[in-house]
């Protein structure tokens, strides 16, 4: 059964969490879960704030609260690049709740471009806007149902310092397409207000008005690494 967005948020939300196991090679507490409400059943993937790893640069017990943020920014752009993504008071905490998407782990980014060009054309700048210090590859997911794209894992994005970190720079150089930048120009990046400070958004919205003012995707900065390791 196929369900709409607002009814995966819902059930994400609303219904009864339990836990399967730790996802492995995590560096944070992600556990793999069901959620069922109405006998309906969906895999999700819960990120609670209690399991996260302090990290030097990222203000502690904010990680959670980016990935809810880099679905929010996605369905404000209309690409839906994210899975469903919700705030939940789980097993374990508070955190985030996403969608799991069943994928061939064996696919990723460097091997299904350039198949998927155009959405990773999107990704692109969906990272730049949201400053992602960690596209791997393998966070690019195939759907084995619907055949599209998806991506996940954004603990680490939204700094307001430089952080961009992508294995995306295929495109660099290359004029924004007008569709997508007609895109960019609509969103209403006020969706991230909860869930980020004030600093951060405005730090966003920079960003996006760079994009809208070179109408050209960026370059890597020569002053830091620009790719994650490992990879994928």
């Amino acid at each position: 059964m196929r369900l709409t967005a607002d009814r995966v948020k819902t059930l994400l939300r609303d219904g009864e969490v339990e836990i399967l196991g730790l996802l492995p090679g995590a560096s944070n507490y992600t556990f793999a879960v069901t959620v069922a409400q109405d006998d309906v059943k969906v895999v999700g993937v819960y990120k609670p704030r209690a399991g996260e790893t302090p990290l030097w640069d990222f203000p502690d017990g904010t990680l959670y609260r980016r990935e809810i943020g880099a679905y929010e920014l996605s369905e404000a752009i209309g690409w839906s690049l994210v899975p469903p993504t919700v705030e939940r008071d789980g097993p374990e905490g508070i955190g985030s709740m996403q969608l799991y998407i069943d994928h061939d782990p064996e696919l990723h980014y460097f091997t299904l471009m350039p198949e998927h060009a155009a959405t990773f054309r999107r990704v692109a700048l969906f990272d730049h806007i949201m400053n992602n210090a960690d596209r791997k590859g393998g966070h690019c997911l195939l759907d084995r149902e619907g055949g599209r794209i998806w991506v996940v894992d954004h603990g680490v994005c939204f700094h307001s310092d430089p952080k961009l970190r992508t294995v995306i720079w295929d495109f660099a150089g290359e004029p924004i397409d007008e569709d997508l930048a007609a895109d960019l120009a609509r969103a209403d990046l006020s969706v991230l207000d909860r869930w980020l400070t004030a600093y951060e958004v405005d730090a966003a919205r920079a960003r996006l008005d760079g994009l809208l003012g070179t109408r050209g995707f960026p370059d890597p900065p020569e002053d830091r690494r620009a790719y994650p390791w490992p990879p994928v």
